[in-house]
């Protein structure tokens, strides 16, 4: 098996094969059961993005790092980079010197906030890689990434397992079908425990765990780990701490003296043939036709096989372990990324089968640059791009010309003159695109598209016709929190709204609003800290030193019973008298707010009076008859509207609404708060203060478990009482003790909670 750090010898440097300096230190003649390999730091080791052309696309890997906050995705990544040669040392996240954590806010406070894309070779592979966030205020950030990747790897704490951003970020992952593979990092850990986490993996994620490897030693003894396929040893004997964990030993495991290991790694690899034949009917008939007398000489390249074709077919997780920040176990975690996650002509897109060989691509996020302007992130699915040519966005019906293409690495992006299908890239000059656009080469591109999805679907529609040919775009959740903003001066009014737009292109989580009554700014965002970051980016990115008013949250209003009523409206605008009238019933219904028509009115009616009569409605949903919040939960049927000639659809709109409104406020109004999931990993001895805190916060304790000395607490809570949590927990118990929240559902305020906030949003007291 080749060792992870002989990368430097069979790298490809895309179309050259380069022997470097480092290269020459070839140790040729090593055994197959001990080697060892040590790789020279020397300047000219460290590999140029210049490099890389475009590889076969079988040899491409589109992955994402997702994990819980603080798991170790950044720190992973970081040890990936160095041992593939593209960084000269290794970057810490507490030193704030990290790759991917490029911004000043995430080096401030040793997070990922935005995800960051780099790209490498390992072997023969070409990976590219997204460094994605943890915390649930940026779940959009893992969820534009996901969209476009074709295979994650999802990072675990050994001594927690699966935590509450983990089941997030999973589930997102099973929404876009990607396979994943599971690395339990921080293995060194004196609480890591290999059987709690890989339990944990098959009762909170519903997965099915294939252990690969199991550790040699525990805690701050962890000096590797066994490959049950090929029944070796991996051992990182680092004799300092300035030791890379690039040198490591591959042993053959029949020659080792420990016995209890022999045992473990012997019933582990029966466990592991037993499991991956019952998920694979292939490898299943392999080992009962030749094998089912002795399961250790099952050979360990059909075993990687049958491994590859369950993690595809997404009935089993791959699951490796290790200690990123120890320097120990991420190269095999590299060799499984190119073993076992998919290549892009793996995963199958059934419209890019429409466009052929032309150009389809999706856009999946946007950054500014200074000098550069708005970078243009693409997944592209089909055809080719080069610079200096002209594009067709679908979505926004315009071609814009791209002046060029770059190959991303984190912060800094090297120039290439073309990338083919399978790849991702970063382009210069679309200044109209945004997130979730479909890209093609041009219009005629398109229709031929569009041609041929109705040739195969066998329908008959030409309005509408290109909907089928675009790329489903990135889902925004709503946004929970919401505040004012405004500038020093007006003389910076201007600078702000470029500033917020800006942010807004690049951040779709970010919405921002003016109110009608104040004329204020409104930034809405998914939490404190995202909207505390907006804050620090606008000063530190553009200058303009803002406030900020109180953070409020983002209620919801809806009914309590059916109404019916009706309305005419009456005016005359210049010459031109304007009469309609409508009849309507408003009822409470748990889908979302819809409109509809009763079967005779939807026979009589005309394409452009219901069109304005849906117009009128659904912005009559936009603001509650309470406290002026959005509407949800709400049905509205149309039985009866007449429309005098003349009579222009803006005013047909306004009639409606106005009806609706006062249907609402005859309906009696429920206000709705978002009620956050929240977890808190706290010691025992202060459950009871963590406990007694959410009592007053009106919380619901769900559940308590164990995790090993600790406690984790599961409830809900209003997110109207969970402001400032942080800091409170802290106090309560002195520092020792975590949590993350995020949104569960809109649930009714009790009538006591309700009348306190309609007063408070009164002005009384």
């Amino acid at each position: 098996m080749p060792v992870g750090a002989f990368q430097a010898l069979n790298g490809i440097a895309w179309g050259k094969c380069l022997l470097r300096a480092g290269s020459q230190r070839c140790r040729c003649g090593l055994s197959w059961s001990l080697r060892r390999y040590h790789h020279g730091s020397l300047p000219d080791d460290i590999k140029s993005l210049r490099a890389v052309l475009n590889p076969d696309i079988s040899k491409i890997r589109n992955i994402g790092i997702m994990a819980h906050i603080d798991a170790g995705k950044t720190t992973t990544t970081e040890r990936m980079l160095y041992y593939s040669g593209y960084t000269r040392a290794l970057g810490d996240v507490d030193d704030g010197d990290t790759v991917t954590d490029f911004m000043a806010q995430e080096r401030e406070r040793g997070i990922t906030i935005q995800s960051a894309a780099v790209t490498f070779d390992w072997k023969t592979h070409r990976i590219n890689l997204i460094d994605t966030p943890g915390h649930v205020d940026f779940t959009l950030e893992v969820e534009r990434a996901l969209r476009v990747l074709d295979g994650a790897v999802a990072v675990f704490d050994a001594s927690a397992g699966v935590e509450a951003q983990t089941l997030t970020v999973w589930r997102q992952a099973e929404k876009h079908h990607i396979p994943c593979v599971c690395f339990l990092n921080k293995m060194d850990k004196p609480a890591a425990d290999l059987s709690f986490s890989i339990e944990s993996i098959r009762l909170k994620l519903k997965a099915n765990p294939v252990l690969l490897q199991i550790p040699i030693g525990s805690g701050k003894n962890f000096t590797g780990v066994v490959d049950l396929l090929t029944n070796q040893k991996l051992t990182w004997e680092l004799t300092s701490t300035r030791d890379d964990g690039r040198a490591f030993e591959v042993q053959s495991l029949g020659q080792s003296e420990d016995r209890e290991l022999l045992q473990a790694a012997s019933e582990a690899r029966a466990a592991l043939i037993e499991q991956v034949a019952d998920l694979d009917d292939q490898f299943a008939e392999l080992v009962l036709t030749d094998f089912s007398d002795n399961f250790d000489a099952v050979p360990a390249d059909k075993l990687q096989e049958a491994v590859r074709r369950v993690t595809l077919a997404r009935k089993g997780v791959p699951v490796l372990c290790g200690s990123s920040l120890k320097n120990k176990g991420v190269q095999p975690l590299l060799d499984a990324i190119t073993a076992y996650l998919p290549a892009p002509n793996e995963r199958h897109h059934d419209l890019v089968r429409w466009y052929k060989d032309d150009l389809c691509a999706l856009a999946f996020k946007v950054l500014h640059d200074k000098q550069r302007g708005p970078l243009v992130f693409l997944r592209i699915y089909s055809g080719t791009l080069k610079p200096q040519t002209a594009v067709h966005n679908i979505n926004r019906n315009s071609t814009e010309r791209m002046s060029r293409l770059l190959v991303p690495f984190a912060d800094q992006h090297v120039e290439i003159p073309s990338m083919s299908a399978g790849n991702i890239a970063l382009t210069v000059g679309l200044k109209q695109t945004v997130t979730g656009d479909t890209i093609v080469s041009s219009k005629a591109s398109a229709a031929a598209a569009a041609r041929r999805a109705q040739n195969d679907c066998g329908t008959g529609k030409k309005r509408g016709e290109h909907a089928d040919i675009v790329l489903s775009g990135v889902d925004v959740p709503d946004p929970v929190f919401f505040c004012t903003v405004e500038p020093p001066t007006m003389a910076k009014q201007a600078d702000l709204e470029n500033a917020l737009k800006c942010l807004q292109r690049e951040d779709p989580s970010l919405k921002v609003r003016a109110d009608p009554d104040s004329g204020q700014t409104i930034l809405c965002g998914m939490g404190e800290l995202h909207i505390e970051i907006i804050h620090d980016r606008i000063r530190r990115e553009y200058g303009i030193e803002t406030h900020l008013g109180p953070l409020q949250v983002a209620y919801r209003e809806t009914i309590l019973q059916e109404v019916s009523t009706a309305d005419t409206l009456d005016r005359t605008m210049g010459d031109r008298r304007h009469v309609a009238s409508v009849s309507l019933t408003v009822r409470p219904e748990d889908v979302s707010c819809d409109v509809a028509f009763t079967k005779e009115l939807q026979v009589q009616i005309q394409p452009e009076i219901r069109e304005a009569v849906e117009n009128g409605v659904q912005s009559s949903y936009l603001q509650g008859p309470l406290l002026g919040y959005p509407v949800q939960g709400v049905s509205t049927l149309i039985h009866g509207i007449s429309v005098e000639p003349g009579t222009s659809p803006a005013m047909v709109s306004a009639c409606v609404s106005r009806c609706v409104l006062k249907a609402l406020r005859l309906a009696g109004g429920q206000v709705l708060e978002p009620v956050m999931s929240l977890e808190v990993t706290v010691g025992e001895e202060h459950l009871g203060s963590v406990l007694g805190d959410l009592a007053q916060r009106r919380g619901t304790v769900r559940d308590i478990q164990s995790r090993h000395d600790n406690k984790v607490l599961l409830a809900t809570v209003p997110l109207a009482e969970m402001m400032g949590y942080s800091t409170v927990l802290r106090t309560v118990t002195s520092g020792n003790a975590t949590f993350s929240m995020e949104l569960d559902a809109y649930q009714a305020m009790n009538p006591q909670a309700q009348s306190a906030l309609l007063r408070r949003m009164s002005g009384g007291m």
